[in-house]
């Protein structure tokens, strides 16, 4: 089983990226968040990986760090989670806000994960209460918070401007968040668009 890889990164799609590790190409799939925190093409890159066998082969999954590995890991333990809905998950929440989510039974903040519907939502919420998502899991003592923006008003519009471009807004939201965290809390709306459509590979 493969666990790690570490290479160069010769493509990136909307769905999975192909690492060079010893003269082999690996297709690995990749939550949009990753994929918009890969670096960029011909860089080296190390993903943290689970490999899933079925019937029609092996596929593998990677992250950015292990916790987002033992975390999805942790997702594909509910019922009726797969690999995509857990993926989905991981996009609209890290592992720490997925736990404090899990903690306060805030099935709404996993709900907004991509083809996460209410009831499979309040499962997830439901079935890793008190289980450990990931290694540095901790119980919040605060509440529930989903996935903070540092500011809401420019961050929604660099999303709607990304919309208006014709990406989906689940890529859209995603782009937005990676690039205002990389530029801070200054910047200005153009920047913070560029910065966006550059996350996205455009």
């Amino acid at each position: 089983m493969i666990g790690r890889l570490r290479g160069l990164l010769l493509e990136r799609g909307e769905e999975e990226a192909l690492v060079e590790c010893a003269g082999v190409g690996y297709i690995v799939r990749c939550g949009v968040r990753t994929l918009a925190d890969l670096p960029d093409l011909g860089s080296e890159v190390i993903l943290h990986i689970d490999s899933q066998t079925r019937e029609d082969g092996t596929r593998l999954y990677g992250f950015l760090d292990k916790d987002e590995r033992q975390t999805f890991i942790a997702l594909l333990g509910v019922q009726g989670v797969g690999p995509k809905a857990a993926l989905a998950v991981l996009d609209v929440l890290t592992p720490s806000q997925l736990a404090q989510a899990v903690a306060h039974e805030d099935k709404t903040s996993i709900g907004r994960a991509n083809g996460v519907g209410p009831k499979l939502a309040q499962r997830i919420a439901i079935e890793l209460k008190g289980k450990v998502l990931f290694s540095g899991d901790f119980l919040p003592s605060a509440a529930p918070v989903a996935a903070k923006a540092a500011a809401p008003s420019i961050s929604g519009d660099a999303v709607a401007a990304l919309i208006g471009l014709g990406v989906a807004e689940q890529q859209a939201r995603v782009a937005v968040d990676s690039a205002l965290k990389a530029a801070g809390e200054g910047v200005e709306l153009p920047a913070l668009i560029r910065a966006s459509l550059k996350a996205l590979g455009r």
